[in-house]
């Protein structure tokens, strides 16, 4: 099924870029989309949307680009949803910068109606965290809950599997084009996955994978979910940011109880801060949503082929856990990671702690000596918002609007600061110095 509209926002999202909140903007304002892209540059110019580069782009670019992508997309049997179809799902609507097309492989579930549950966490996952990731998945599925997830290595995979082995429904929501080569381990799942669920990419065919697409990714994982299952995460690993943006948009949190390995670093002080639920077993989940599952279902657990769990591919066989190419992939947020359905939270997102170093070491608006020499290895997004912030809370989509960036990106830049002791989340989507 392809949007009968799809090639008029495949035109403006090669213009406007991915995850892009002006395509939100042009929605409200023009019901009829294609009106709007064959109206011309005056049209373009007086809807105070487009700024003068996009407008030049937009001349520059006829539409021989959007048919080409349908074209390949027909060729490959995938579907084409547009922002303004009526089975776009509502949930992604909610957020600040919805995607303007989603490319989909298989039959995307009515995610809106029924209640949906994410799984996220590390590669480097250990035996406990994939046995767990598969379990949850297998069990909740049993109850009639889609599990939504990244489809990388580790967790992700795990989790994926477990529904697939219970014959379930899940999404696997991917930060490149659905038929890239990437991740080969996990090709065959991903066709299994497309018979009895979907998986989805704002990304068009043949898009590879670039770091910054991942964070991106992790908007759409935790709206589309009800609530977000943290299985194993370190202490800079990808799938806090999925935590983050779930928090963001008052989706349940929770995060699976774990040792002291470095691998649960991550999920561990979101316990202890109080920002998530801690669970050891998947009715820990289904309990905090009580009346939104199907009722009598059977996990079966014991049925559970141990066999099944051994065959995950994990990042591991490849890295060690405290590698470094490990480690600098996590930092990436290529790690894994509303409706209104989902339940208030228990509490809000405590700020990161971390100690001062002195009783009067700065000003009210000035960074002491010891922050700046934290600070001197930012680049790029981290160090333009690092840079922005003072000891006075400012909200971040005045953040996002003063340096002209994607709320997602300043999302994601600011948990890497908070992780990093720089920045402070305060309530209301406020952050400050640390």
């Amino acid at each position: 099924m392809i949007s009968k509209d799809a090639k008029y926002w495949i035109w403006l999202s090669q213009t406007l870029g991915y995850s892009n909140k002006k395509a939100k903007g042009l929605m409200e304002l023009y019901p009829d989309i294609e009106q709007f892209a064959r109206s011309g540059e005056d049209e373009w110019r007086y809807c105070g949307i487009l700024s003068k580069a996009e407008i030049e782009k937009l001349k520059r670019l006829d539409f021989s680009v959007a048919e080409r992508i349908l074209s390949r997309c027909s060729e490959l049997g995938y579907s084409v949803l547009s922002i303004t179809d009526p089975s776009y799902p509502k949930c992604l609507l909610d957020i600040f910068d919805p995607p303007a097309v989603l490319y989909i492989n298989g039959r995307l579930p009515d995610i809106d109606d029924r209640l949906t549950i994410a799984i996220v966490g590390t590669r480097t996952a250990s035996r406990y965290g994939i046995e767990n990731s598969f379990k949850f998945g297998y069990s909740l599925s049993k109850f009639g809950v889609c599990i939504i997830s990244g489809g990388a290595l580790g967790v992700d995979c795990a989790s994926h599997r477990g529904v697939l082995s219970a014959k379930g429904t899940t999404v696997c929501v991917l930060g490149c084009g659905i038929n890239y080569p990437y991740l080969m381990d996990n090709a065959g799942m991903r066709k299994a996955i497309a018979i009895n669920g979907a998986v989805v990419s704002e990304y068009p065919p043949d898009t590879p994978p670039k770091s910054y697409h991942f964070p991106a990714r992790n908007r759409l994982i935790a709206a589309m979910s009800d609530g977000v299952v943290i299985m194993e995460s370190g202490e800079k690993s990808g799938s806090l940011i999925t935590a983050d943006f779930a928090l963001d948009m008052g989706k349940e949190l929770f995060a699976l109880l774990g040792n002291n390995d470095p691998r649960n670093e991550g999920s561990n002080r979101r316990i202890k801060e109080g920002s998530a639920v801690p669970v050891t077993d998947f009715m820990d989940v289904l309990v905090e949503f009580e009346g939104l599952y199907i009722t009598g279902g059977d996990s079966d657990i014991d049925s559970i082929s141990f066999a099944d769990i051994e065959a995950v591919p994990t990042k591991e066989k490849k890295h060690s856990a405290g590698s470094k190419s490990a480690r600098k992939e996590e930092a990436n947020g290529s790690a894994d990671g509303g409706k209104g359905r989902s339940k208030p939270l228990k509490s809000m997102k405590a700020a990161a702690k971390r100690k001062k170093s002195g009783p009067d070491s700065a000003g009210d608006n000035e960074k002491p000596e010891t922050e700046h020499k934290k600070a001197i290895g930012l680049t790029g997004d981290q160090k333009s918002i690092y840079e922005l912030l003072t000891a006075e809370p400012v909200h971040i989509d005045k953040i996002a609007d003063e340096l002209e960036l994607p709320v997602f990106k300043v999302l994601t830049a600011l948990t890497l600061l908070e992780m990093q002791g720089l920045a402070k989340a305060h309530p209301g989507r406020m952050y400050s110095l640390s």
